[in-house]
C-alpha cells in the first residue's frame, strides 16, 4: 500500500537537514532523513539514514555542490528527485522567528512570506536561510502546501512580566519583547516527558538545549514559563559564536569607537562566544582536545554562565525538580554536563559519573535532590506533527 509522504526541511547557517515521513493509518512514521553539513566550508558531506539507522548515503560533496545554501538546496533537491517518486502532501519548515504575530504554525503564502522577511534583522544567522527553501519550493512546485513552524511559538505562554523589557510601551507595541527560541526542541521534550514520565512532566523542569546555539527554558506542566533567550538569538547563554548575555553598553562603546552596524553584527553573531573567548574554535570538541589556557577559559565560562542561568530560571518556577540536557552538546558531552552540575551542586544535584559517561537517560544518583535527565531532541518530528495538524485544519470545512 502506498502512503502519502510529508517532507520536513530544517535549514541552518551551515547545515541543511531533512526528514521524510510516511502517513499511514497509525499516523506519522519516519522513513529516512539526513543532512548536508559544512555548507560553505572547506569540507562538506551528505549523510542519509533510514528508520533502522542504516546509512543509505554517505559521501563528501564537491565544492560546487555545497559552496553556499543555494547550491546545497539544489544538491538535496536533485537527490530527493531520484528518491521520492511522488510529491509530498506538504513541506514543513523550521522558521526561527515568528515575531509577535504568530503563536502557532501557519500555511505559507505571499503575505506571510513578506511578513517573515521583515523579521530577518532579529535573526540574521537563521531567518534568511530558513526562508530560502520555502522560496525555492514555491517557485518550482507552487501547488505544494508549505507550513512555517516557529521556534518562538512555544514561549508565547510567558506572562507579561517575563515577556517585557524595561522600555517605554511604544517599543513593546512595535514588537520589542522577549520571545525565546529553540521552542520546537522544548516542545518535543515537553511532549516526550508527558508521554514517558508524566509525574516528571508535571513538576518544575529546566531544560537546557546546548549546541552551537544554546538556551535554557523553565517549564511547568509542559508549558514554557521563562527562557534565557530574548528579542534575538544573541541573548542568554554563551554559544559557539555568539556571546549570550551582554551589557548593551558594550555595543554603545563599539559604536563610539567607530564600528559600523555590519561590523558589530558580524562580531556578535560570528566571532564571539566560545570562538571569541578561545581564539581557537566554536566547537566544544576542539576546545576539549586543546591544552591552550584560552580553551579551558572558554569551557569554564560556558559551564559557569549556563549554571548561573539555570539557577536564575528557578525563580520563575519556585524551585527545581528535574534538569534536562538536550541537543548536540547536552546529549553527548559528559564533561560539560558534569561541569555545569558541579556549579549547581548547592541545589542538591549529584551526578552518577558512570551513568553520565554512558549518556544514560538518567545521570543523577538516587540521593540527588534534583533528577538529571538526558533526553535526545527531535525538532523535525515536531515540525512534521505541526505541519500535519495545520494542513488538516485547513482542509476542515
Amino acid at each position: 500500500m502506498t502512503h502519502d509522504i510529508l517532507l520536513v526541511i530544517n535549514a541552518g547557517s551551515s547545515s541543511l537537514k531533512f526528514h521524510v515521513y510516511d502517513l499511514g493509518t497509525d499516523g506519522l512514521s519516519f522513513a529516512y532523513g539526513g543532512q548536508l553539513s559544512g555548507i560553505g566550508g572547506t569540507h562538506s558531506d551528505i549523510t542519509v539514514r533510514n528508520a533502522e539507522k542504516v546509512v543509505l548515503v554517505q559521501r563528501e560533496l564537491k565544492g560546487t555542490e555545497a559552496c553556499d545554501l543555494a547550491a546545497a538546496q539544489k544538491t538535496l533537491g536533485n537527490w530527493l528527485a531520484t528518491t521520492i517518486h511522488r510529491a509530498p502532501i506538504a513541506v514543513g519548515h523550521r522558521i526561527v522567528h515568528g515575531g509577535p504575530r504568530f503563536a502557532d504554525s501557519v500555511l505559507v503564502n505571499d503575505e506571510v512570506l513578506r511578513y517573515l522577511d521583515t523579521l530577518v534583522p532579529l535573526a540574521p544567522l537563521h531567518q534568511r536561510n530558513n526562508l530560502a527553501p520555502v522560496r525555492v519550493i514555491h517557485e518550482q512546485w507552487p501547488d505544494i502546501l508549505q507550513v512555517a513552524c516557529f521556534d518562538t511559538a512555544f514561549h508565547r505562554t510567558h506572562d507579561n512580566v517575563v515577556e517585557r523589557f524595561a522600555l517605554p510601551q511604544s517599543f513593546y507595541d512595535r514588537g520589542v519583547r522577549r520571545y525565546g527560541f529553540h521552542g520546537l526542541s522544548y516542545d518535543y521534550i515537553a511532549h516526550r516527558l508527558r508521554r514517558e514520565m508524566p509525574e516528571v512532566a508535571r513538576g518544575r523542569i529546566v531544560a537546557a538545549h546546548l549546541g552551537s546555539g544554546a538556551s535554557a527554558c523553565a517549564m511547568l506542566d509542559g508549558k514554557s514559563v521563562e527562557s534565557t533567550m530574548g528579542f534575538t538569538a544573541l541573548d542568554g547563554l554563551p554559544m559557539g559564536t555568539r556571546p549570550g548575555r551582554l551589557d548593551p553598553g558594550v555595543v554603545l562603546w563599539m559604536l563610539e569607537q567607530g564600528m559600523t552596524h555590519d561590523e558589530i553584527q558580524h562580531l556578535l553573531y560570528n566571532e564571539s562566544g566560545l570562538k571569541g573567548l578561545s581564539g581557537i574554535s566554536a566547537d566544544i570538541r576542539d576546545l576539549q582536545a586543546s591544552s591552550a589556557p584560552s580553551a579551558r577559559l572558554a569551557l569554564d565560562y560556558f559551564s559557569y554562565r549556563t549554571a548561573e542561568s539555570i539557577a536564575g530560571l528557578c525563580v520563575s518556577i519556585k524551585g527545581l525538580d528535574t534538569l534536562v540536557f538536550t541537543a548536540g552538546v547536552g546529549e553527548h558531552s559528559a564533561s560539560v554536563r558534569s561541569s555545569i552540575c558541579r556549579n549547581l551542586g548547592w541545589l542538591g544535584i549529584e551526578l552518577d559519573e558512570a551513568l553520565n559517561q554512558a549518556n544514560s537517560p538518567r545521570i543523577s544518583t538516587t540521593r540527588s535532590l534534583v533528577s538529571v535527565q538526558v533526553v535526545p531532541t527531535n525538532e523535525e518530528f515536531v515540525i512534521a506533527q505541526q505541519t500535519l495538524c495545520t494542513i488538516s485544519a485547513e482542509k476542515r470545512p
